[in-house]
C-alpha cells in the first residue's frame, strides 16, 4: 500500500494512494488515528485494507498538496558516508568508517513532494542528496540485526538538502547546514514493507534538471538497513514513525569541480525502484 499525508480544501489528512487518486483514511479512522504517525503506532494497516476495499478515491492527486508522510516524527536519524565511494569524495585521506556517521534533522527542514525547497538567503551553497528512508513500524531497544527488518513499516524517499558552508561552522557537527527551514524534502508517500521488501536491493537515482547526478544500489551500502536499526537502537529507543535516512551515493553537487550548487528554477528528482519519484523545484528564500 502507498500511504501519503496531504492537505485538501484547508484540511490535513492522510490516505491510501490508488492510481491518480487518494482514499481519505483520516476521515475513515477519525479519532483512532489522527495522522499517519498515529496510524502506524496503532497498527491499523490491515484495517485500512478493509476500509479501502471497493472504495473510490476521495481526491485526485492533482487536487491535493502532498506533505512529508510522517508528521512530527519523534526522531529523524540521518546517516552520512554510507555508500562505498563517499569517503573518498571527502579527499581527506581517512580510512573507511568503522561506525556510521549519525546526525539528526528536524521536521521543519523538510517539505513534501511537489512543494519547492528553498535556497536560503545567507548561502549560495544549497546541495542535494538523494536517499532512501526507513519508516519504523514496531519500536524497540537493543533490536538484533536478525529481527531488525521486521521493525520496518515501509520506505519513502528524501532529498536531504544540505547547506554546505553552514555544515562547517562548528568543529564537530553538521547540524546547522542540515536543518535550514524547507531546505529538503520527503515523500511522495510511504510504500509499505509488504509491497517493497526492505531486504531487496534497490537502485537509487538523483537527477537535477533531468541529468543523472547520483546513482547506486542499496546492496552496496557500507552499513545496511538491518545494521542501522540495530546500531541506533543500541543507544536510543526506536518508536513507531521514526525515520532513518540511510545515506546518499557519490555525485552530490559539492563533489564537482567547480561545485554544482542548486539555483532557483532547478528541479531535483529522487527515484528508487519500487518507491516512486520525489520531485521538487528550487526557489530562493523570500
Amino acid at each position: 500500500m502507498k500511504l501519503a499525508g496531504f492537505r485538501a480544501a484547508g484540511r490535513t489528512s492522510y490516505g491510501a494512494v490508488a492510481d491518480d487518486g487518494i482514499i481519505d483514511l483520516g476521515r475513515r479512522f477519525g479519532a483512532r488515528a489522527a495522522d499517519l504517525r498515529a496510524f502506524i503506532a496503532a497498527g491499523l494497516l490491515e484495517a485500512a485494507r478493509g476500509a479501502i476495499a471497493g472504495a473510490s478515491a476521495d481526491h485526485s492527486l492533482a487536487d491535493v498538496v502532498l506533505l512529508p508522510p510522517v508528521p512530527a516524527p519523534e526522531k529523524i536519524w540521518c546517516i552520512g558516508v554510507n555508500y562505498p565511494d563517499r569517503n573518498a569524495e571527502y579527499r581527506d585521506g581517512s580510512d573507511a568508517p568503522e561506525y556510521p556517521s549519525v546526525f539528526v534533522r528536524v521536521p521543519t527542514s523538510l517539505v513534501g513532494h511537489g512543494t519547492p525547497i528553498e535556497r536560503p538567503r545567507v548561502s549560495e551553497r544549497l546541495d542535494y542528496e538523494g536517499e532512501i528512508v526507513l519508516v519504523i513500524g514496531r519500536g524497540g531497544r537493543h533490536i538484533t540485526r536478525e529481527a531488525a527488518l521486521s521493525h520496518v513499516f515501509g520506505m519513502t524517499l528524501c532529498n536531504e538538502g544540505s547547506v554546505r558552508d553552514w555544515m562547517r561552522h562548528g568543529k564537530f557537527n553538521v547540524t546547522q547546514g542540515k536543518n535550514f527551514d524547507r531546505s529538503g524534502s520527503m515523500g511522495p508517500w510511504i510504500v509499505t514493507a509488504d509491497e517493497a521488501d526492505p531486504a531487496a536491493a534497490r537502485t537509487l537515482t538523483t537527477r537535477v534538471n533531468g541529468e543523472i547526478r547520483q546513482q547506486d544500489s542499496t546492496d552496496r551500502l557500507v552499513f545496511g538497513f538491518a545494521y542501522l536499526i540495530a546500531y541506533l537502537s543500541a543507544f536510543a529507543t526506536l518508536s513507531p514513525g521514526d525515520l532513518i535516512v540511510t545515506g546518499t551515493p557519490t555525485g552530490a553537487g559539492t563533489s564537482f569541480d567547480p561545485p554544482k550548487w542548486l539555483r532557483a528554477g532547478d528541479v531535483v528528482e529522487v527515484e528508487a525502484s519500487g518507491l516512486g519519484v520525489l520531485h521538487n523545484a528550487v526557489v530562493d528564500e523570500s
